[in-house]
């Protein structure tokens, strides 16, 4: 049976680059004070010996910790199940990962574990939270505010209107994307044109549904259904939207996923798409965009870049010196419209 090899220590560190021990822990938790020609001799040795830093110890010197916490107001069957979440994550652990940063990944399934969550960030265990797929009710942001730790938002916040206030976060220009897939409808010679919004407890999908409003004026309500980003919410709404009103001839959905819930049903009732009913989508999800039937045109956003800006924001303490960051969105046409 092998023996086990000691970990290598400072004390070895600092003999084997020949300076103290104070110099080592200067160097290795990033402090200031020490000429470069030290600060390669250290690093060399750390490289030969390979030494790895004790991070509760560090932590107690630097006071961080090196783990930034991802708080997605969702149930794990929502965030496994949705491609948006992947998208928006692999952009937070690309740079998170780019600045040798952990991601805590904590989810919410009801009020037990928004508590949970709570005490997890006052706890001082991070350094920070990025948090995302906030509801109107949620008492997360109360939570994470008292808990004191810098936070950057995905998507606006129910309470911030983008201005005059300390709250950051990063959204697309989700009522700008609304109105040039209401308008591109329109153009088409579609007059009949009804919205499946997404859950209207979050911002994203109310500024959607305020974008085909500002195009479609006062439209008639039946030809507005409420939908929760699902692809059965989208079969549900669409179904509701075929009984209220059979002579609609297009379809703006909150997102894709809801949009090939509703491209289904169509099929279902022999509606030809883009023939009888045209349908455009919201994300430009290509696992989903390329793969309906016919490919959706839809609203893309840069999902992953989003995520990767929250990260960027939240390391640089940016909270100081801006509030909303909104990106801009773009029409891609495909074959539903």
């Amino acid at each position: 049976m092998s023996e086990t090899v000691p970990r290598p220590t400072l004390e070895a560190v600092a003999a084997r680059a020949g300076v103290s021990r104070a110099t080592v822990s200067r160097v290795v938790n990033g402090g200031d004070g020490v000429r470069e020609p030290l600060v390669e001799r250290v690093r060399r040795a750390v490289e030969e010996l390979g030494y790895v830093p004790n991070q509760a110890a560090r932590s107690l010197v630097t006071r961080r910790h090196d783990a930034i916490a991802v708080v997605v107001a969702e149930p794990e069957t929502r965030v496994f199940a949705d491609p948006f979440f992947a998208l928006q994550l692999r952009g937070i652990s690309k740079e998170l990962t780019a600045h040798d940063n952990q991601l805590v990944l904590l989810l919410t399934e009801g009020r037990d574990d928004h508590a949970r969550v709570g005490r997890y960030l006052a706890g001082g265990h991070v350094d920070g939270a990025l948090v995302f797929s906030l509801h109107l009710d949620d008492p997360l942001p109360g939570l994470i505010q008292r808990a004191g730790i810098p936070t950057v938002f995905g998507g606006r916040p129910g309470w911030s209107d983008g201005t005059g206030d300390d709250v950051v976060y990063v959204d697309s220009d989700n009522r700008g994307g609304a109105r040039d897939a209401v308008r591109h409808l329109v153009d088409l010679g579609r007059s009949r044109v009804a919205h499946i919004t997404g859950a209207l407890d979050q911002t994203s999908a109310v500024d959607r549904l305020e974008g085909y409003r500002d195009v479609m004026g006062d439209v008639d309500p039946r030809l507005v259904v409420e939908g929760d980003f699902t692809p059965a919410g989208g079969e549900r709404a669409m179904r509701e939207l075929l009984d209220r009103c059979p002579d609609i001839d297009a379809v703006f959905a909150a997102n894709d996923l809801t949009a090939s819930g509703a491209l289904r049903v169509l099929r279902e009732h022999g509606r030809r798409v883009p023939g009888d009913v045209a349908v455009i989508g919201f994300d430009d999800m290509l696992p989903i965009a390329e793969q309906t039937d016919p490919p959706l045109t839809t609203i893309s956003q840069d999902i992953e870049e989003m995520g990767r800006l929250m990260a960027r924001l939240l390391l640089k303490g940016a909270g100081d010196t801006m509030s909303g960051v909104v990106l801009p969105t773009t029409l891609v046409r495909r074959e539903s419209a």
